[in-house]
């Protein structure tokens, strides 16, 4: 019997459709082709900390960090009895068809069901990029042997253990350390992946409420050519660049001085050469085809839908085989693909939407783009659309991001975007304007996009006249233009999606940012959009008209770390560690000795985390910690929160402690975590936290 294990309900009918005559089973589907049965994402889950030792369920700073010897799964409760019917029919099974999406979770969910039950069958793997009928038959005709996966498996596992790691042990660390400034009720979650995302939205609210705006200054010129006049910015020298009156930036920011230039350049003598004149042909290619990061930021841009939302959409258009793979890293297409683009272009063509039908009227399915690149694809390729026909009704946001998608994949088949552009440089009074030109030659994909607006202070894009090095031109006029420096934009999701895509942008190390350049970035496609929810479900962020602010609570947890979890340097380096471990370079092991070594120098740090005190907290005159009310054998008294560490203590008095009396320090061991079940705040921590 062939038996395909596929991630999902929704993907196991799919495929059990082509595979011919389903028969509805147990838990399963029965077609011509072999058993089709499902998991529902991960059925098995990493095991909470007292799994391990039962004196892990109460939270002691002198147990961490807690690190596994022989890491254990359990089956998550809510999915046994379908993880009992998988794995009856494994037993009787004589080939395993993997069905897993193809990415690096995809490849762990189904792989760990078959290594926790020890199976020694032949496992081949399909790789489901798309569910439309002729996706799902190429893909099954083309099996892959389940071992050529075993390095992506590698890289989940140590993803998945890192997680645990960092999360059960940081958040523990760090939840004790605010309760000695009196945080009795708050319980702080730390991720690998989420604290510096929260870190990102913390530090550009404090540089927008630092920010102190700047006026500067642009000089613009006039000049008259024989052949018509055109408009030039003064670009000064850089000797110049030098002076004080200039910013780090290169802004003239000295309003006096910038006033002395403007009277130089309205004086007598007002010749002019020009000192280049450059035509260079210029040549656009057309936009990639989308990864998943890439549709969020473009579907908040265009109509300012959340990453989820966009998420959502696409799996959805996915599940309804209009569009291919939803949650793709990718941005390139297989060649073997190009043969499908006439089929594709021509059910746009027919589409009964306006803006569908000219996508395609000019299209050309022999024009090859830059997206056709074996050599950039993995398991999974760009999203695009499928060659099944848009027949059915779409919701608003399903169409839009349809749209987005079919435009991305129709401009591969326009041609580039030509342009001449011309560079004029005007030597006057002994300093340079420069100007430059635009003249489109062939308007190509553009059909499609708007260019980019030009900036006002810069350059502008307008048709020069002819000339040529020597000409000699006339100053007209010169204007001062001030303009003000301007804080950075907030973060909207879809923009913080960005950011942590392009996370070398934000590291702190200057060689880190040079080396993390071309990293995938932090987090996954499928999991930054969950990550931004899960910030705001557990109120660390809100979210208003688009925006994203940070709550006092992140602040709090923000300011109480060290820059080595807030920063993304490292979590940005093991990202793209555990990338490179998915291609066969660098080994489980080593990466999680590293990640051993990380948390317990962090563990080692929250003993000295300082948290700004709570409101109505008594604090220890020894060492400055919040004291606890606690019931001894002689009556109630109050001990140190730092106990053992510190063992001060006073008795009660009227609900308070008695500082006026005797201060005396506690030799009797009690349990000062006795007090204490996470289980009793929200939000709780387990290891579903961090998957």
């Amino acid at each position: 019997m062939r038996l395909y294990i596929a991630e999902k309900p929704s993907m196991a009918r799919e495929l059990a459709a082509v595979l011919k005559n389903p028969q509805k089973g147990n838990g399963c589907i029965n077609t011509s082709g072999g058993v089709v049965t499902w998991l529902f994402g991960h059925v098995l889950q990493q095991v909470e900390p007292e799994a391990y030792d039962p004196k892990y369920k109460q939270w002691r700073a002198e147990d961490l960090p807690i690190v596994p010897k022989t890491w254990k799964l359990e089956v998550n409760p809510s999915t046994v009895q379908q993880f009992q019917i998988v794995k009856n029919l494994i037993s009787k099974a004589d080939e395993i068809i993997h069905a897993g999406d193809p990415d690096r979770e995809g490849q762990l969910l189904v792989d760990e069901v078959l290594d926790f039950l020890g199976n020694k069958k032949p496992v081949r793997r399909i790789l489901l990029n798309a569910l439309d009928e002729t996706s799902i038959l190429r893909a099954n005709k083309n099996l892959r042997d389940n071992a050529e996966f075993f390095n992506l498996k590698q890289s989940a596992l140590a993803r998945s253990r890192a997680d645990w790691l960092i999360g059960m042990n940081l958040s523990r660390a760090y939840t004790l350390a605010a309760r000695r400034y009196g945080y009795d009720n708050l319980v702080l979650p730390i991720g690998r992946v989420k604290t510096p995302t929260l870190a990102l939205v913390v530090r550009r609210e404090r540089e927008i409420k630092n920010f102190k705006p700047v006026d500067f200054f642009n000089i613009r010129a006039t000049f008259e050519h024989e052949n018509g006049k055109f408009s030039a910015q003064f670009k000064p020298s850089k000797k110049m660049l030098e002076l004080k009156a200039f910013d780090a930036e290169g802004r003239l920011i000295d309003k006096k001085f910038a006033e002395e230039l403007l009277k130089k350049f309205s004086a007598a003598p007002l010749d002019g050469k020009i000192s280049l004149y450059q035509t260079t042909e210029k040549k656009e290619s057309q936009p990639l085809p989308f990864s998943l990061s890439r549709l969020q930021v473009a579907a908040g841009k265009a109509f300012g839908y959340t990453p989820q939302q966009v998420l959502d959409a696409a799996q959805s258009l996915y599940e309804k085989k209009l569009t291919s793979y939803p949650r793709s890293d990718c941005e390139y297409l297989p060649t073997t693909q190009l043969k499908d683009a006439q089929n594709i272009l021509r059910n746009l063509s027919r589409s009964s939407n306006e803006s569908l039908k000219k996508l395609s009227a000019h299209a050309n399915p022999t024009i090859k783009s830059r997206a056709w690149n074996d050599k950039k694809i993995s398991a999974h390729h760009a999203i695009i659309p499928t060659q099944k026909p848009l027949n059915m009704q779409l919701s608003e946001i399903e169409f839009n991001i349809y749209n987005l998608i079919a435009k991305n994949y129709a401009v591969q088949f326009y041609p580039q975007h030509v342009y001449d552009e011309t560079v004029v440089n005007v030597k006057y009074k002994d300093e340079i304007f420069s100007a430059r030109g635009k003249v489109v030659k062939q308007l190509g994909w553009r059909e499609f996009y708007v260019a980019p607006k030009v900036k006002a202070d810069d350059e502008s894009e307008t048709l020069l006249p002819r000339m040529k090095i020597g000409d000699d031109v006339q100053h007209k006029k010169s204007e001062l233009k001030k303009s003000v420096t301007k804080p950075p934009e907030r973060f909207t999701s879809s923009s913080l999606v960005q950011g942590m895509k392009d996370i070398h942008k934000y590291v702190k190390n200057p060689e880190s940012k040079k080396q993390l350049k071309d990293v995938y970035g932090i987090g996954t496609e499928a999991t930054r959009a969950a990550i931004i929810e899960d910030l705001i479900k557990r109120g660390f962020l809100t979210f208003s008209k688009k925006i994203l602010h940070p709550t006092e609570r992140a602040y709090l947890l923000i300011d109480a770390l060290s820059d080595e979890m807030t920063y993304p340097d490292a979590t940005a380096i093991w990202e793209d560690k555990l990338h490179s471990m998915s291609e066969g370079d660098g080994t489980l092991e080593d990466f999680l000795a590293g990640q051993v070594k990380f948390t317990s120098k962090l563990v080692a740090a929250a003993s000295n985390a300082k948290f700004t005190e709570a409101e109505g907290v008594f604090k220890c005159p020894t060492c400055g910690s919040a004291l606890v009310k606690r019931s001894g054998k002689n009556g109630e008294f109050w001990g140190c929160r730092a106990y053992p560490k510190c063992r001060t203590s006073f008795d009660d008095k009227d609900g308070k402690p008695d500082f006026d009396g005797k201060k005396f320090l506690r030799t009797k061991n009690f349990d000062a975590s006795a007090d204490f079940n996470p289980a009793e705040f929200a939000p709780i921590i387990s290891s579903a936290d961090f998957k």
